[in-house]
């Protein structure tokens, strides 16, 4: 079963594991498992999907239980009216804070449709970040004696493919995890000493506005699994924003 984070007549929003296609793809057509299919089932009605992450991305993902409601949804997405915050484990210490700004050229699936129209020229692509934590491990991966990394919140504010992935890639501090744009060494070290197995990427939160009733909707899916295992075995769970752990906000000391 899928863990359903909101459900109402119109919408529903999982928290998906890492691992799981969000739909069916060439790049993966011997896969039998998919997100659409098994809420499909899970709920005996159809599903359309309002946005998409990468398979080995886990965390929010929000679906229409009706067309009308997926247009609407769309149109949000496609505005930019949709504040969407990840969390990530980065190689070395990037700043306190920045702002990428760097174009991304279009990547297509296998078998897209590419028309006279259609551009490949790189798109405008936007991401803003915070550090959370950081440490210092007692290991060579690289020519130094030791090994640093970063606990990221990033929110990007424009909808490119495998946006967050390209841009840390870009600024020199790739995703633990990622087999594509990241680093093997780095990877490799994060199985042998914590058997985390998966790229360390989730989208934690979705604020939005309700296509039908104008209220906000703000959905949230802490980290959980090897990710959340990783947080504490690294003492980083007390750095997330308590939005984004789950837990109310701590209440001022009285005077």
């Amino acid at each position: 079963m899928l863990p359903i984070l909101f459900q109402d007549e119109h919408l529903v929003a999982i928290h998906k594991p890492a691992g799981l296609l969000v739909h069916r793809s060439e790049l993966d057509r011997h896969e039998t498992r998919f997100a659409v299919q098994l809420l499909r089932d899970q709920l005996g009605r159809h599903v359309y999907p309002a946005h998409r992450l990468d398979r080995g991305t886990s965390g929010v993902l929000l679906f229409a239980l009706d067309r009308d409601t997926a247009r609407a949804l769309g149109a949000q997405f496609e505005g930019q009216q949709v504040l969407k915050t990840y969390l990530a484990v980065v190689r070395g210490h990037p700043p306190e804070a920045g702002h990428i700004d760097h174009p991304l050229s279009r990547r297509r699936d296998d078998k897209e449709w590419v028309g006279e129209k259609s551009s490949d020229e790189a798109q405008p692509a936007v991401t803003d970040f915070r550090r959370l934590a950081v440490c210092e491990l007692p290991h060579q991966v690289d020519r130094y004696p030791t090994s640093r990394y970063a606990l990221l919140e990033l929110t990007p504010h424009t909808g490119r493919r495998h946006q967050i992935r390209r841009h840390l890639k870009h600024i020199a501090h790739p995703i633990i995890g990622d087999s594509t744009f990241g680093k093997g060494r780095h990877n490799r070290l994060f199985q042998e000493l914590f058997d985390c197995h998966r790229m360390l990427l989730a989208c934690a939160r979705l604020q939005l506005t309700h296509p039908h009733t104008s209220q906000p909707l703000d959905l949230v899916a802490p980290p959980d699994g090897e990710f959340a295992a990783l947080l504490d075995a690294l003492h980083w769970s007390e750095a997330l924003p308590a939005a984004l752990a789950g837990r109310a906000p701590s209440e001022s000391p009285l005077p």
